[in-house]
């Protein structure tokens, strides 16, 4: 199994562009897959560059219902004809952003693209295949990060702190090494690698996402204290984390003194392999 970064926050080559979003493109015995397509046609010129062939994909992920993991399904749509596209039955809900001076902005997806025949709707949980396995319903609040208060939803007629039902996350199974990714994990990477354990007994072998541990409106990090418990709960997983986009480079800066080499940045043009 081989991820490659196609769109992060930060690049590690000049000719690679960076953006405020994440697209992953994973490699698997059955599968080409996109976890995630960034804010739009970045993912595209980055994949040309890293030799990443995007009409070969098969299957795409979206995380959740925000522009910046999303908001390149037009132009995925244009330049592959034959992938199916999994996202949460709720991610074209309308989702908003506060920002420090009050002012609230759509950062939701597209929604006159929510029609497409390649869409394919997930509840709770999916086992898509041997390989593939995706699931939200993440319920516990353990050491939840204070940024996600400035994201909303619309329920009817009124904006409200935003439940996050409309995460996902995505397992992969290959010849017994275990992957799971997560888009922003807005529910929490603890509560998160919970709800997991509920699907499969074992904590997985590497996990890949943003923690969701920086606001970009205020431009603030959460507390210190709250990184360093999440640090001390992860390294007691035994599972090798990779991660970037909303975690913030001051949070991963916390977090690495903790986990040592348990962790790693995820910058755009990095590989992994498994």
């Amino acid at each position: 199994m081989i991820v490659k970064t196609l769109v992060e926050n930060t690049s590690l080559a000049e000719p690679l562009g960076a953006e405020h979003g994440l697209s992953l493109y994973i490699e698997t015995l059955k599968h080409r897959i996109l976890f995630d397509l960034g804010q739009g046609s970045l993912f595209l010129e980055n994949a040309l560059k890293m030799k990443v062939d995007i009409a070969e994909v098969d299957l795409v992920v979206i995380s959740h219902g925000h522009f910046d993991h999303g908001g390149g399904l037009e132009a995925f749509l244009r330049a592959n004809s034959r992938a199916r596209i999994y996202l949460h039955k709720k991610a074209f809900d309308d989702h908003y952003a506060k920002l420090p001076d009050g002012s609230i902005i759509p950062i939701g997806l597209n929604k006159e693209l929510m029609n497409n025949p390649r869409f394919i709707f997930v509840d709770d949980y999916l086992r898509i295949d041997e390989e593939l396995e995706l699931f939200s319903a993440v319920k516990g609040r353990e050491l939840y990060s204070t940024a996600n208060r400035s994201l909303l939803m619309q329920v009817r007629e009124q904006i409200q702190e935003d439940t996050f039902e409309h995460e996902q996350n995505l397992i992969i199974n290959e010849c017994g090494k275990v992957l799971l990714l997560a888009g922003c994990a807005h529910n929490g990477i603890v509560n998160i690698l919970n709800r997991m354990l509920e699907i499969r007994p074992a904590p997985a072998d590497c996990v890949i996402g943003g923690f969701h541990l920086h606001n970009p409106p205020t431009n603030q990090s959460e507390d210190e204290e709250l990184i360093k418990a999440i640090g001390q709960f992860l390294i007691q997983t035994g599972s090798q984390f990779y991660t970037g986009h909303c975690t913030g480079l001051e949070p991963y800066k916390i977090l690495k003194d903790i986990m040592h080499e348990k962790i790693k940045y995820l910058a755009t043009g990095g590989v992994v392999e498994l």
